[in-house]
């Protein structure tokens, strides 16, 4: 995924209101981004640091900057915006970067399923072999060396893993895909400790017959991209 143009780089003063960023320039201007992570950021905000955001040209939007990409402290990059990781999963699926779904003919994006009014991220057929349902996560909380999901209680992703098992004992493939935004994280497992319910229906899910994957994504302000696979622990 090419960022065109290039992100702009700045230094991160502060995050609030959940979806705002107030962000020092070169000249020492301050503007306000768009903050695109409904999570909590825990471990994610590095005031001080650099940060890297994209322009839209959308004459209406209020805040028409969005924060991409942020420096860590320990001179990791991690990625902010988390909507960025089913286009990355998309690109690597298509381009057979992800060994484990290849050899599908057809990818629709955002499809009604489930028991519960959901839409799964990614739908992968082909008339050959079963359906398969991939629900894609970000990954970007990193605890000493360990990549945790998620970073705050999601009742939202409790429902996924609900629907993706429902959809494993009707004979479907069903995927939990970790894209990790995190250069530092080398091994992803649930968060138990944040929210011990999500990872009781992770392992669940698993013994049900659920494929949990996990990938690294190398991060710049140029292009992101999924490369290899990361060690996760169910």
């Amino acid at each position: 995924m090419d960022f065109t143009p290039p992100l702009q780089q700045g230094i991160l003063l502060r995050r609030y209101k959940r979806f705002l960023a107030d962000v020092q320039l070169e000249d020492g201007s301050e503007i306000t981004i768009h903050c695109p992570n409904t999570g909590s950021m825990r471990n994610c905000l590095f005031p001080g640091e650099a940060v890297w955001f994209s322009t839209s040209d959308n004459p209406k939007r209020k805040y028409p900057n969005t924060w991409e990409l942020a420096a860590t402290t320990d001179n990791h990059l991690l990625g902010i915006n988390t909507g960025r990781a089913n286009t990355l999963a998309e690109e690597a699926i298509n381009n057979g970067t992800i060994a484990e779904l290849k050899g599908y003919s057809l990818l629709k994006r955002e499809v009604k399923y489930g028991e519960e009014n959901s839409r799964i991220d990614i739908l992968l057929s082909d008339e050959n072999r079963p359906l398969c349902y991939v629900e894609v996560k970000s990954c970007t909380l990193l605890e000493q060396t360990v990549g945790y999901f998620p970073d705050s209680v999601t009742t939202r992703g409790q429902k996924h893993l609900r629907e993706l098992m429902h959809m494993a004992s009707l004979g479907h493939r069903a995927v939990l895909l970790f894209v990790v935004q995190h250069t530092g994280i080398n091994l992803v497992q649930a968060a138990e400790h944040i929210d011990p319910q999500y990872a009781l229906l992770l392992k669940q899910a698993a013994k049900c017959g659920v494929e949990v994957l996990a990938y690294k994504t190398e991060l710049s302000a140029q292009s992101s991209k999924i490369t290899a696979p990361c060690e996760v622990f169910v």
